[in-house]
């Protein structure tokens, strides 16, 4: 992988409205947020011959997706996965074209996630048998993402000493972030004594490009550029995770060496990062992971103000699943791809032609100043992760 370092790039993304009730199937908003990308990128249906998806049987496939769009795909695929999904199908885009079994690869995550298919036991999912890993969760009351989470916090709370306050700055940062945001769901700032803890759930579909730098150079935007990539990486075990390992341990400890050392930098390097934040700890306990601070000084690093616009490398500034929308992933890439074009869409009256204030104030600015290099960090759950390193 050191080899294809650069070698491709994200030239595109687009999204949907994030809502409570859409309306609309999964097909229609899929087609929305694949359009759009290509508009940004300034792809037409010919250029593009690759399409992906992720889902849990809330989707729709590629190949409904890609003939309403008029592309003929010669390269397709459909996972099941959800949070860790994004980056590693990156992974696997690069791969394809690598390959030489397509050219350019629309990646898209479509869900009515609040409306019809919820994450937890509740909608269309509290119908579902327990089977495959559930059967390592539902037996003993980890019915939801929230409880089958928790021993991991609550085990790092119990060893460093680390505080439900201290991590409620997650959500104080991620919702001033939002704030700034015209797109988020939730755009009210909020406190540490509000102990919001749990991610939105929403309606949406988004989609990315990823094709080959020589390509990208003829395209609309700037590209980014991709440097290290990790995909799905997880723990000696994926379901009683806690017997291999410390339980405070998750993925990204297996997956940091594999990115950086593809990328060849470290994470003094990084400008801005976008850590999965299904909710406020699963945030700071990655962050820690990978190396952004000393294991068990997570909860420090997360209330310090360094993840806050104007802080030292901020964190998910479009406000991200705790805030902004619920898309597995999809929307921390995307945000990144606009921070490192200078993009990001904000208050300001030239954001679309980069002209950015820099005042992090209410209802202002959220683009970073001098964003080179970005990170993310994907969680499926605390055994398995993923990340994604870029530049501009």
């Amino acid at each position: 992988m050191a080899s294809l370092k650069d070698k491709y790039c994200i030239v595109g993304v687009g999204e949907t409205e994030y809502s409570k009730h859409s309306g609309r199937s999964t097909r229609a908003m899929a087609v929305e947020a694949a359009r759009k990308a290509m508009v940004d990128a300034g792809l037409a249906a010919r250029d593009v011959d690759g399409m992906m998806s992720y889902q849990g049987g809330d989707s729709t496939p590629a190949n409904w997706v890609a003939p309403d769009l008029g592309i003929r795909l010669n390269f397709y695929m459909d996972v099941v996965g959800g949070g860790s999904s994004t980056e590693a199908l990156v992974g696997l885009a690069m791969g394809a074209i690598e390959a030489g079994m397509c050219k350019t690869v629309a990646i898209f995550r479509s869900m009515n996630g609040y409306s019809d298919f919820r994450i937890g036991g509740t909608g269309a999912r509290a119908a579902q048998p327990v089977r495959g890993l559930d059967l390592a969760q539902v037996p003993f009351g980890m019915r939801s993402a929230g409880q089958a989470f928790a021993p991991t916090f609550m085990r790092h709370m119990y060893e460093y000493g680390t505080t439900s306050e201290q991590v409620a700055r997650v959500r104080v940062a991620h919702s001033n972030h939002a704030s700034q945001n015209p797109k988020a769901l939730l755009k009210e700032r909020v406190t540490v004594q509000d102990l919001l803890d749990c991610c939105v759930e929403t309606d949406n579909a988004t989609c990315v490009i990823v094709t080959s730098a020589e390509r990208a150079r003829d395209l609309k935007q700037k590209p980014a550029y991709i440097m290290g990539v990790a995909g799905r990486v997880n723990k000696p075990r994926t379901d009683f995770h806690w017997a291999t390992g410390p339980i405070t341990r998750v993925a990204g400890y297996y997956a940091k060496d594999i990115v950086f050392g593809q990328a060849g930098i470290t994470p003094e390097d990084v400008s801005v990062t976008g850590s999965y934040d299904a909710f406020t700890f699963t945030t700071m306990l990655q962050l820690e992971e990978y190396g952004f601070c000393k294991k068990g000084e997570g909860g420090q690093y997360v209330s310090s103000g360094i993840i806050e616009l104007g802080g030292r490398r901020p964190n998910n500034t479009s406000g991200s699943h705790l805030c902004e929308g619920y898309t597995h992933g999809m929307s921390m890439v995307i945000e990144n791809v606009r921070q490192l074009r200078g993009l990001a869409d904000d208050y300001c009256p030239g954001w679309a032609e980069g002209k950015h204030s820099y005042d992090y104030s209410p209802g202002k600015c959220r683009q970073v100043k001098d964003c080179r290099i970005t990170m993310n960090l994907g969680w499926a759950m605390p055994p398995t992760g993923s990340a994604l390193i870029m530049h501009n």
